[in-house]
């Protein structure tokens, strides 16, 4: 089928224009935000009073979103297209073009969460709890932008639902981006919302983080298989072996010792503020 006709600008006055990536990533930050409000105002998913207040979550919005961009971006253009940018360093600031790393942006937030939460006095481990539960939303909207920028898309295919996306030749590909929506965002913000509301997992810190990387590890492996690698660097072994597979394996392999350590943690005791 062909790509649907979507414009990458949602509205434009002069020089000024509004991007569905860039409004994908406001969408994530801010329901994100909404959910992480809702999770340390629900009493009954923590041993006793919540650890972090409503205040703790909204001057955490901004050390998120600074560490989202600062690290996405970073993470993208050290790891995946140095040799570009060393060239072009001005374009390091053109983030509307896309070009973002998860890995990258994970461990942005992961510094800047974990920095906050040392001045507030917060756990650690817990706010990058609650910090992980919400961050398939994000990862959702900016996969669906991904597909609206008809970037990162997929290997050839001939399946049905196949893609011609332009610039990316005359076959059908894999929409790969929508693969990675639906593993990386729905899936894994229900697999987690188990963790949270079913098995009470907030109740020991680091289970859900450490449930989250396992979660997007595997999810992003598997899409690899489907996803066409980065044009600069290819295939790393074989015809499979890709950047993102190097990255990701290990980090699901991370995510399966944090959980097993936390999960067999006493339950910490609950605290007044």
């Amino acid at each position: 089928m062909p790509f649907p006709d979507i414009d990458p600008v949602l509205i434009q006055i002069g020089p000024f224009a509004i991007r569905w990536y860039a409004l994908a990533y406001i969408a994530g930050l801010i329901l994100g935000w909404r959910y992480v409000v809702a999770l340390a105002e629900t009493p009954r998913l923590w041993p006793g009073k919540s650890p972090v207040t409503r205040l703790d979550v909204d001057d955490a919005l901004l050390w998120a979103a600074l560490g989202v961009i600062l690290g996405g971006r970073l993470g993208y253009v050290l790891v995946y297209n140095p040799g570009y940018f060393f060239q072009n360093p001005l374009e390091i600031l053109y983030v509307w073009q896309g070009g973002m790393s998860f890995h990258g942006g994970a461990f942005g937030v992961l510094v800047a969460m974990l920095w906050f939460a040392r001045r507030r006095g917060i756990s650690g481990l817990t706010m990058m709890d609650i910090v992980s539960a919400a961050a398939p939303i994000g990862l959702f909207f900016g996969r669906i932008a991904n597909f609206i920028n008809a970037e990162l898309w997929g290997r050839v295919t001939d399946a049905p639902w196949g893609v011609i996306f332009p610039g990316a030749g005359p076959f059908p590909r894999h929409p790969s981006q929508l693969y990675e929506a639906a593993l990386e965002g729905i899936v894994l913000f229900f697999v987690l919302r188990l963790l949270t509301h079913r098995f009470g997992m907030l109740q020991k810190p680091g289970v859900v983080m450490g449930g989250f990387i396992v979660g997007y590890g595997v999810a992003r492996t598997i899409v690899e298989f489907f996803r066409e690698p980065d044009a600069q660097i290819g295939f790393l072994a074989g015809d499979w072996l890709t950047m993102g597979m190097m990255l990701s394996i290990p980090m699901a392999l991370i995510g399966v010792a944090i959980v097993w350590k936390c999960a067999s943690a006493p339950a910490p005791k609950p605290k007044r503020k």
